[in-house]
């Protein structure tokens, strides 16, 4: 695939606080991506200097092979739908959508009419007086309807309910099977979102932990469940992400995909194989990493 983005060791220092150190990336084309993490881990950092609304202290970024900073050729291609977007005091979603239809090319207005309607968003309601759902509505919106080449979605179901959310994945699905295109979407709600994703970046203390594809990460570890002893016999010698204990049963969740004799051995001490969401997994991965950071410092 064509690499539309390609960032090589960012780093964002603010005072005290590295935001980001050292991430190297390719975000690839008609690719929807899941970019994952805690509060603070980095996200919403990377992805405003990938859209040039902020600056690397160190390193470089590419979009479409060009610097994005104060360049339109790039900057009118790309779509990021932030948290908290702020607008003017007086402005309603019509004036919002309106903007938007002029700024983006492929900007589909149908589609725009068909989500307002699909999210019973009132239009001529001063958006400073929208709900929180409300005000996330029409960044979603805007983000579906605009079908810029890249489009960045920071945290877009903040104040959503289940339906809405669960609107807004189905028609996110839908318009990208029919327009393809790259997206890359910031979530903590990571079981929710997980098969919306064909590829995983996980960041944390602003470094990547993992980056591959969905598939790929699902295979990545196993939890293992029965006699305490059994268990433990069985991952020793292992990467251990987690272990839980309760009286004489226990459960380890250990990093690596399992052989054939894995298995079978499983069977043979009586121990039981539960699968590992990908919520489990990244959440294990970051606390491991976590504690990793804190050994270096």
């Amino acid at each position: 695939m064509t690499a539309v983005i390609e960032a090589r060791s960012l780093t964002k220092q603010y005072r005290d606080k590295k935001a980001l150190d050292g991430v190297s990336l390719t975000i690839e084309s008609n690719t929807i991506y899941g970019l994952l993490g805690r509060n603070g881990a980095g996200k919403t950092t990377l992805m405003s200097i990938m859209t040039a609304q902020n600056f690397a202290t160190s390193g470089e970024v590419r979009v479409f092979g060009e610097e994005p900073y104060e360049n339109a050729r790039v900057l009118s291609r790309l779509c990021f739908v932030r948290e908290g977007q702020k607008y003017p005091d007086d402005a309603t979603p019509t004036h919002a959508l309106k903007a938007a239809r002029l700024f983006f090319s492929n900007w589909d207005q149908e589609l725009a009419d068909r989500l307002v309607a699909d999210f019973q968003l009132p239009m001529r309601q001063k958006i400073k007086k929208l709900s929180r759902g409300q005000l996330s509505a029409v960044g979603v919106i805007i983000g579906i309807a605009s079908r810029a080449e890249i489009t960045f979605f920071d945290e877009p179901y903040l104040g959503l309910d289940a339906v809405a959310r669960q609107i807004f994945y189905d028609r996110l699905l839908e318009d990208y099977a029919e327009h393809p295109r790259t997206i890359i979407l910031s979530s903590h709600l990571i079981d929710e979102v997980a098969n919306l994703l064909e590829k995983v970046i996980v960041i944390d203390n602003g470094r990547i932990l993992l980056d591959e594809d969905t598939d790929a990460v699902r295979d990545r570890a196993s939890t293992v469940v029965g006699d305490a002893a059994a268990v433990d016999a069985w991952a020793s010698g292992r990467e251990v992400l987690h272990r839980e204990a309760l009286g004489r049963v226990a459960s380890v969740t250990v990093l690596g995909a399992l052989a054939p004799e894995d298995r079978t051995a499983l069977t043979s001490a009586g121990l039981d194989l539960a699968p590992v969401s990908l919520q489990q997994l990244i959440v294990r991965l970051t606390q491991a990493g976590a504690a990793e950071f804190e050994e270096v410092r």
